[in-house]
C-alpha cells in the first residue's frame, strides 16, 4: 500500500532531476551546443514559439551555431529573440541563415555560470524535499487511518529517506559535472 506512495514520489523525483538536466544543458559552457537555444522564444506571427520549432539548429564547428529558419521572413524576429536573451551573443545573418559565434568564457562569467548551476541544484533539492515531505504525510495518514502498522510506517519513512538521499546525490553529481565542464576551459 505504501509502496505506491514511494513509487509515485520516486517518479516525481526522477522528473525533477530531468528538469535540472535540461536546465543545465541550456547553460553555456564555452562550446557550441544547439541546446543552448532551447529556452529562446521567438515572436512568430504574434505567437511566442520555441526557436527549435521554427528553425534547424546545428553546431558545424566547436564555437559556432548555425540557425536555419524554415521561413526566411522570421530571421529578424529570431535575431531579436537571441539579442534579448541572457546568452550574451550577437547573431550575424546572411539573409538565409544566422550564425552565432560562441565566445570563450572569461573567469567572471564562469563564476557567474557556476553560481547559476548551484542555484538550480539547490532549487531541485528543495523540490525533492517537498516531494519527500508530501509522501511522508501520506504515509502518516495511512497509519492514522489504521491501514498500516507503526512498523510499516517506520519502514516506509526510512525507505522514502533512502530514495530522497539517492535523488539528492544524483542532483549533486549533475551539478558537479556541469561546474567542472564550465571551469575546465
Amino acid at each position: 500500500m505504501y509502496t505506491d506512495i514511494i513509487k509515485t514520489a520516486q517518479d516525481k523525483m526522477e522528473k525533477t532531476r530531468d528538469v535540472l538536466k535540461r536546465d543545465l544543458q541550456s547553460l553555456r559552457a564555452g562550446r557550441a551546443n544547439p541546446q543552448l537555444l532551447d529556452r529562446i522564444m521567438v515572436d512568430y506571427y504574434g505567437t511566442m514559439t520555441p526557436l527549435n520549432q521554427i528553425a534547424n539548429i546545428t553546431a558545424p564547428e566547436a564555437r559556432m551555431l548555425v540557425i536555419s529558419p524554415w521561413d526566411a521572413k522570421a530571421i529578424p524576429q529570431v535575431e531579436k529573440a537571441i539579442q534579448k536573451s541572457d546568452l550574451g551573443m550577437n547573431p550575424a545573418n546572411d539573409g538565409k541563415i544566422i550564425r552565432l559565434i560562441v565566445p570563450e568564457l572569461n573567469e567572471e562569467r564562469r563564476r557567474e555560470l557556476s553560481k547559476k548551476v548551484s542555484q538550480a541544484a539547490e532549487e531541485s533539492k528543495i523540490a525533492l524535499r517537498s516531494i519527500r515531505r508530501d509522501a511522508i504525510e501520506q504515509i502518516k495518514k495511512l497509519k492514522k487511518d489504521s491501514l498500516i502498522t507503526e512498523d510499516d510506517q517506520r519502514k516506509a519513512e526510512d525507505e522514502m529517506q533512502k530514495v530522497t538521499d539517492n535523488a539528492v546525490k544524483e542532483v549533486d553529481k549533475q551539478a558537479a559535472e556541469k561546474e567542472k565542464e564550465i571551469m575546465e576551459f
